[in-house]
């Protein structure tokens, strides 16, 4: 009896866990595909690009889910006539560095020339684009304002409504989630090519539904196509998808670099190293001035949301401060859902700032007589609120009005739930 009962129990619990399988086997079948915009593009709407001379505006990032670039896609493919690359900051195989000047050249792989938008121009001209009747643009985006690639999407945008062109946009994960939006609203005046249009620093927005923001919020009018990815979520960050993470740019080696990069980016506006030269750029900021220790305890005195901060010391190979010795923070992020980016790269600032004031500058205003600072941040007034004084709640509460009416400007163009 005992042993008929002992069997029963052990078949009645094989047949809860099976159960219980099948419906979690069921529910993830549910689940629908995840695939890119170059994916869909390619196995769904390849008649879009049937006769036509194809331009191809990449980088590294641009591959699909196998990590093959979308450059030898494309112009392997029997139905597809690749006839010009454009090649953003960085160039389309990511050798060059930030700020580097690229020029005009023949892609090595392909045989297929490469016009540079980094170089004497950043907007194709309408010699480069006299053998492309659509340009396809694939590149991945950080998720900041202050990252040039949305800016060359939005250029070619321009060119191609001028010259008559096509242009399709493929769309990527925003690495950050697509839910939070955070910092002010950059202002007419500071419009520069680390942030040409008025949107906050944290936009939570992917590059198809920016471009298609941009072309109706700031009359661009291009003749425009979104090829959106299946199966993306809001709330997922990059690391929620099954992608690889490919460096966008030099300086950008990790998904935990561009969670720090919305805040951590300001310090390219001072005479503090933003950890450039490192192997943890922007995760990294320090002078040689400044005592690691107690700007430590200092900002963990502030009780940030989701993240921690630890002195430590770095000698960075180039950029800021090259060779010499420099101590300062490393900044941890302990919960990404809680973390604001922006806000802890205003306090860090404000901190150095207010510790250091003999030391710490803001970099000297450019030929047009505004700050890099304020580019980054799009006005003048946080940098006026630091020397004068205020605090971060107080500057944040200068930017509410205008983060909230963009927030309704937004909603209109979110193409995922």
């Amino acid at each position: 009896m005992k042993k008929w009962l002992a069997g029963m129990m052990t078949l009645l619990l094989i047949m809860t866990v099976y159960s219980s399988a099948t419906a979690d086997k069921s529910k993830h079948d549910k689940q629908p595909k995840f695939r890119l915009g170059v994916d869909v593009l390619l196995q769904d709407k390849i008649k879009t690009l049937k006769n036509k001379r194809v331009g191809i505006i990449t980088n590294p990032t641009g591959v699909n889910q196998e990590l093959t670039s979308i450059v030898d896609l494309m112009s392997s493919h029997k139905e597809i006539n690749v006839t010009a690359l454009y090649g953003p900051e960085h160039g389309v195989r990511g050798s060059a560095q930030a700020g580097q000047y690229v020029d005009f050249y023949t892609d090595p792989k392909t045989g297929l020339p490469v016009y540079s938008l980094y170089g004497i121009t950043k907007k194709p001209t309408p010699e480069m684009l006299e053998n492309v009747d659509v340009l396809v643009f694939d590149i991945q985006d950080v998720g900041s304002r202050f990252y040039t690639y949305i800016y060359t999407m939005a250029l070619a945008m321009e060119a191609a409504k001028e010259n008559n062109k096509e242009i399709i946009v493929l769309d990527r994960p925003n690495p950050l989630g697509g839910q939070e939006v955070e910092g002010p609203v950059l202002e007419d005046k500071y419009s520069s090519f680390v942030g040409e249009f008025p949107i906050p620093v944290r936009h939570g927005m992917t590059v198809g539904e920016l471009a298609l923001l941009f072309n109706r919020e700031f009359n661009i009018g291009a003749d425009l196509t979104v090829v959106k990815m299946e199966g993306w979520k809001r709330y997922q960050h990059y690391d929620e998808t099954p992608l690889e993470w490919v460096l966008p740019s030099p300086n950008m080696p990790t998904l935990e670099t561009a969670s720090v990069y919305p805040g951590a980016a300001l310090i390219e506006g001072t005479n503090l190293s933003e950890g450039r030269g490192t192997a943890k750029p922007f995760e990294l900021i320090g002078a040689p001035f400044i005592n690691g220790d107690e700007l430590a305890e200092n900002l963990n005195k502030l009780d940030l949301p989701g993240v921690l901060f630890r002195s430590a010391s770095f000698t960075p190979s180039f950029s800021k401060h090259v060779n010499v010795l420099s101590h300062g923070i490393q900044i941890h992020v302990t919960n990404r859902n809680e973390y604001k980016p922006f806000e802890t790269g205003l306090h860090i600032v404000k901190t150095v700032h207010d510790m250091y004031p003999n030391d710490f500058a803001f970099r000297t205003p450019g030929s047009n007589g505004i700050s890099f600072f304020d580019n980054l941040v799009g006005n003048g007034s946080i940098r006026q609120g630091i020397e004068q004084g205020k605090t971060v709640s107080q500057m944040k509460a200068e930017w509410k009005n205008g983060l909230k009416d963009f927030m309704d400007v937004r909603k209109k163009y979110l193409l995922y739930k």
